[in-house]
């Protein structure tokens, strides 16, 4: 069974992308979305952006949040499949493959070398 804090912050984050392309979708400018979904869920920007990197979500917390997102109480709790690739992931890897066909050995080099680069941090 994995721990409620790390269901709690997937399942919130998977609310937050569900919101955002929502709201992208409407053709609001995704500048300001965080602040728009902390203010949906009646909490500061400080606490979404502390609850996005590592503050647990309490059960208080948890029941407002679905509340405020119209599901039911203990949606947060439940462990779930991960999503398939959003819209973004699947233009992101459609550029990467582009740019990766284009270049030559070197090329591959380099972008592979960027790439770990980034997501080491």
């Amino acid at each position: 069974m994995i721990d409620p804090t790390v269901s709690r912050r997937r399942n919130v984050l998977s609310l937050f992308q569900a919101y955002a392309e929502t709201a992208v979708a409407t053709g609001v400018a995704p500048k300001g979305l965080e602040q728009a979904f902390a203010a949906h869920l009646e909490i500061s920007p400080s606490m979404w952006s502390q609850i996005k990197s590592s503050r647990p979500i309490g059960d208080k917390l948890a029941r407002q949040v679905e509340r405020h997102c119209g599901k039911p109480a203990g949606w947060l709790d439940e462990e779930r499949e991960a999503a398939g690739m959003t819209p973004g992931e699947q233009q992101f890897l459609a550029i990467a493959l582009l740019a990766w066909r284009n270049v030559d050995s070197d090329g591959r080099k380099a972008l592979k070398s960027r790439m770990k680069q980034l997501a080491q941090g």
